[in-house]
């Protein structure tokens, strides 16, 4: 018999690179949410990938920041936890990105004591002498690390990154019951298909004055009754969340209820507020109830 591995496979690198395309495409769910904004991914949001004889937990992470408020500093946290209990490391980049946004990251990637596969993503928007620059500049600069060019996109040398971290993992039992698929709960994930939709349609500064709290989550077996509240810093945007007649929340509401029927292979009905809580990103008590401060 082949023996089992299991271990902590975690994803870092700058906003916006595929992280989380990455994550999803291994998982085959849609755990985190990808939009075109930096800073979509906010918490460290376990994927789970079951075989016989494997199990790989995959951690997607914030994208790497100068943190400018406390909300930002606790999500550099979950990144820094992300080095401590790793098993392999992957650092993400995209053609033609130069450097990580925080050299202290940058340092514990090349000294890292575990293996480091880099992967350059978004090769499908480059061409072939564009690549090799790339793949000779990552060498030099991590030169402890594989290189793999990919497309988490378009799944371009995904399958070859996951058969080559599966042959990394250290021999273990298995860590979490083999058909769980996160560590989160069902009301983690309506809160992010709403900050997703939130993401997506407003522009500027709204959706990163917002969190999402799901106050109820009732299941039978034919329907989920959802009730969420939007929390925004000021009275203007949550002006801005409803719009005029209440046409923009509506909106928000039909997209989200579409995606978490798919989500949740069941009806779905949603009910959704939205309240004003000044400051709540630079608010301890705040942070820690939404899950940031974790200390």
């Amino acid at each position: 018999m082949t023996a089992h591995k299991a271990g902590f496979v975690n994803i870092i690198g700058n906003p916006n690179v595929g992280k989380s395309t990455l994550m999803n495409a291994f998982v085959g769910e849609r755990l985190s949410i990808i939009t075109s904004k930096a800073q979509t991914t906010r918490h460290r949001i376990l994927g789970i990938v079951n075989g016989e004889d494997f199990q790989m937990v995959l951690s997607d992470t914030p994208g790497i920041i100068k943190p400018a408020y406390e909300m930002q500093e606790s999500m550099m946290d979950f990144v820094k936890s992300a080095f401590e209990d790793a098993d392999v490391l992957i650092y993400m980049v995209e053609i033609g990105e130069q450097e990580l946004k925080d050299e202290a990251f940058f340092n514990k990637i090349i000294h890292a004591k575990i293996p480091v596969l880099l992967l350059l993503n978004k090769i499908d928007n480059s061409n072939q002498e564009q690549l090799e620059e790339q793949v000779a500049f990552w060498t030099e600069k991590v030169p402890n690390a594989e290189i793999f060019p990919i497309s988490a996109l378009k799944n371009f040398n995904v399958p070859e990154v996951f058969d080559r971290i599966i042959s990394l993992l250290p021999e273990s039992p298995a860590y979490y019951p083999k058909d769980q698929l996160t560590d989160k709960p069902e009301r983690f994930f309506v809160n992010e298909i709403i900050r997703e939709k939130i993401l997506l349609n407003y522009n500027k500064e709204i959706p990163y004055a917002v969190e999402i709290v799901t106050e109820e989550f009732i299941e039978t077996d034919t329907i989920i009754r959802i009730r969420s509240l939007i929390m925004v810093e000021r009275d203007t945007q949550k002006g801005i969340i409803i719009g005029h007649k209440g046409a923009a929340l509506k909106k928000v509401g039909v997209e989200a209820r579409e995606d978490l029927e798919k989500f949740f292979g069941k009806q779905i009905h949603i009910e959704m507020y939205v309240k004003v809580n000044k400051n709540w990103r630079s608010n301890a008590n705040m942070l820690k109830r939404f899950g940031y401060n974790q200390k």
